[in-house]
Parts: C-alpha cells; sequence; structure tokens
C-alpha cells in the first residue's frame, strides 16, 4: 500500500541536517569513498539497505558503537521517522539517506563496506519481477564490488519463497552461507534486533528466516 505523502516532511527533515542526506541534498560522488572521514574515524561500516522507521538501525548502533552505520531508505517519508528515533536517543554513529538503492554505485568506493544487512525487503514475486530482488544475482555482483575482502550480508524476511529463491542466487554467486533459520523466534536469540515489519509479521504467526553470507 502506497503511503499517503506528508509534504511538510519536506522541510521538517532538515532540523537532522547533522546526520541526514535528504533528496534535496542527496549523497552522491562527493561522499564516495569518503566516509570515514564523515564519520571523523576509521571504523567498520555498516550499511542497512532499507531502514523503514530505524528500529533496527538505531539499536544496532547503540549496541555497537564502535562502527559506524548508513542507513538508506528511498522513501523520506519514513526516513524522518529515523531520524527522530536516532536523534531522541542521541545515537552518534548513523548516516541516514534518502536514496535509490538500485544507484548504490554512486555512493560507495570499492571495498568500502564490511557488512550490509536487508531486512524484509519487497519480494517482487512475479517471476517477470525476479531481477528487482535485492538478492538477486545481479545485485549481489554490486554488492561484492562494494564489500571489504570478507565482506558479508545478513538477510531476513518472512517470505520462504523468496528465502529459497535468495538461497538459490548465493549458491550461483559462489557465496559461503551460514547460520540458516527458517523460524528465528523459535531460537530465542537474545541478540536478534527486530525490525518494524518483523514484529509485526510474527505477531500474525509468521515464521521468520535468516541466514548470513559471506563474499569470498
Amino acid at each position: 500500500m502506497r503511503l499517503r505523502r506528508k509534504p511538510w516532511v519536506d522541510k521538517a527533515i532538515h532540523e537532522f541536517d547533522s546526520f541526514v542526506f535528504p533528496k534535496d541534498r542527496p549523497a552522491g560522488e562527493e561522499q564516495k569513498g569518503h566516509w570515514a572521514e564523515i564519520f571523523g574515524r576509521e571504523a567498520e561500516l555498516h550499511v542497512e539497505l532499507g531502514t523503514g522507521k530505524g528500529d533496527f538501525i538505531s539499536q544496532l548502533a547503540l549496541r555497537h558503537p564502535e562502527k559506524n552505520f548508513i542507513g538508506i531508505e528511498a522513501q523520506q517519508d519514513v526516513l524522518y521517522s529515523a531520524a527522530k528515533k536516532i536523534q531522541e536517543q542521541g545515537i552518534a554513529n548513523v548516516k541516514l539517506l534518502v536514496f535509490d538503492i538500485n544507484n548504490i554505485e554512486n555512493i560507495f568506493s570499492a571495498g568500502e563496506v564490511d557488512r550490509f544487512y536487508i531486512n524484509f525487503c519487497d519480494p517482487w514475486p512475479k517471476a517477470r519481477h525476479a531481477k528487482r530482488r535485492l538478492t538477486h544475482v545481479s545485485f549481489l555482483e554490486r554488492y561484492r564490488k562494494l564489500l571489504k575482502t570478507q565482506g558479508q550480508l545478513f538477510f531476513k524476511t518472512d517470505n520462504r519463497p523468496l528465502f529459497d529463491f535468495s538461497l538459490e542466487q548465493f549458491e550461483e554467486a559462489g557465496l559461503k552461507v551460514d547460520d540458516i533459520s527458517y523460524d528465528l523466534h523459535s531460537e530465542n536469540r537474545p541478540d536478534n534486533i527486530q525490525t518494524e515489519y518483523e514484529q509485526k509479521f510474527s505477531s500474525f504467526g509468521e515464521k521468520i528466516n535468516r541466514c548470513e553470507v559471506t563474499f569470498l
């Protein structure tokens, strides 16, 4: 369902200019290869593709203050909620970008990223749309270029067909897949951080699938 547009966000988003790159001041070639400088320190760079309202990345950043985090979200209205969470909690190790993931190579240099997170992305269920899935081999090859050696991708979804498709794509791309779970919440992992969608889907009894992928 398409969200109703909130025109006031276009102005309000600038309250967070110290850590947000909004759609009228997008990240691009100036930032590419310079994220350590932008954060003001050398640290592992972890990137969430599809940040939503920021529950996941805010909690992750609080748990790991020694790492730098970037959250990417195409919808500025949604990212505004994430920005509010980051500011209210005084989190200093997160940057948020209103950005189209299809152009991801425009904002990161080769080997600049340590880990990608993909949580509950659009499953694009029709076969003719398979190439739009963020775990399609064409995207995986792009991530490979941007990741350091032995870089990782952590993937979660409630959609079993998408998960099975993704496992096939990981194998096709020659990636190492570990820690596969077809029912994550039954394992009661204390380190699992739930996204907004994860909370919603699991409350409906949906099983959550998860795996960790290493780019060799």
